[in-house]
């Protein structure tokens, strides 16, 4: 009898799927009903068993086992070593914020290039994560770059471990170290505070107009004295910072690198590089603020506000949320009305207008 073709691919796969050959039977004289029974076996097993599921199957085994393994090393730290585990346990859940703040950045830029959306008409949050997305890629890139020679993570992590302020960015800081540090940049930065009100006092000198001068002068004197100003007492003199002597592009270079500090810039740079960043940077916020009174400031939680007070120069670590939200509501006031001009007057506003807040205007 000659032998069939079909019966013989059949058997064989019978025997590829069972690892065994059925017994009394040949490969080469399998009857017709057999091996149609042996093809509908290999049907089944094809149909519920694919390729595709059994490599799934095999990842979620793997994965399984891993996770498994990752809570069982993380008991054994927490029991025997628990500072190594809580150093170990922030970097782990900063490596996940960083990663989740990059997929929100793609995602916000994807929707920037579908939509064809300009910067300025993206909402707030969606802009405060570039800002700030953008500022951490700038800190960490030093450390990427120490970390690429062979057997360099070691210094790296030395690093990391003794200077986590100055190495660090904010997702690899513990809550207690966000806010001493934070406590830390706030006291740099307020050390060039009276430099500034002094620097204002100074340039009156040189300002013309006898009116604009008297302005000027008694809102350095009210500042000064302890009192925290109006709107409408910066609003009186704004056209100063707009041109000679205070504008943004006129003012003395001494000046604008006492104003650095303010935005956790450096300092030491050349004058026009520096006006230039400082300028940027202005814009920056200034977008900010349109954007917060576009969504509504009660729309803010309690995070989003202290973050916002922070940013333009107030520390909001003995402030409650209320005043927080008193204090934004002033300032957005203030800043709303500015032109792209005047960015020099909004920086010396986060001292104006913070120094001595939350003491009450003297009438």
């Amino acid at each position: 009898m000659a032998l069939s073709c079909r019966g013989v691919c059949r058997g064989a796969s019978v025997i590829l799927l069972y690892g065994k050959q059925p017994v009394g039977v040949k490969a080469s004289l399998f009857t017709p009903r057999l091996a149609s029974t042996k093809s509908s076996s290999s049907l089944w097993f094809a149909r519920h068993y694919s390729p595709s599921q059994a490599r799934h199957g095999i990842g979620r085994s793997i994965v399984s086992r891993l996770k498994w393994a990752n809570e069982k090393y993380e008991r054994f730290l927490q029991r025997r070593f628990p500072r190594f585990y809580d150093l170990y346990n922030t970097f782990m859940r900063g490596f996940r914020l960083l990663f989740q703040d990059a997929r929100e950045v793609r995602k916000i830029l994807t929707r920037m290039l579908t939509d064809s959306t300009e910067n300025q008409n993206l909402p707030y949050r969606d802009l405060e994560k570039l800002r700030q997305f953008r500022r951490d890629l700038i800190k960490a890139i030093p450390l990427v770059i120490i970390s690429i020679p062979p057997f360099a993570n070691y210094l790296v992590f030395i690093l990391m471990y003794l200077y986590p302020r100055q190495v660090l960015i904010r997702h690899f800081w513990t809550p207690q170290q966000l806010v001493e540090f934070q406590g830390v940049y706030h006291t740099q930065r307020a050390r060039h505070h009276w430099a500034i009100v002094k620097g204002m006092e100074s340039t009156s000198n040189s300002v013309q107009d006898s009116r604009l001068k008297s302005r000027l002068m008694e809102l350095c004197s009210k500042v000064r004295s302890g009192v925290h100003p109006v709107v409408s007492d910066v609003h009186a003199v704004r056209t100063l910072f707009s041109g000679p002597p205070l504008g943004i592009k006129r003012m003395y270079a001494d000046q604008m690198r006492h104003l650095c500090p303010l935005l956790f810039l450096t300092p030491r740079l050349p004058a026009f590089w520096i006006g230039r960043r400082l300028n940027s940077h202005a814009l920056e916020l200034m977008q900010l603020d349109r954007s917060i009174v576009q969504l509504g400031l009660h729309q803010l939680n309690d995070t989003e506000l202290r973050e916002a007070c922070y940013v333009r120069g107030l520390n909001p670590e003995r402030l409650s949320p209320g005043q927080c939200r008193e204090w934004l509501t002033q300032w957005l006031q203030f800043s709303t009305h500015l032109n792209e001009s005047e960015t020099s007057l909004y920086l010396h506003c986060m001292v104006l207008l913070t120094v001595n807040y939350p003491k009450h205007p003297r009438h």
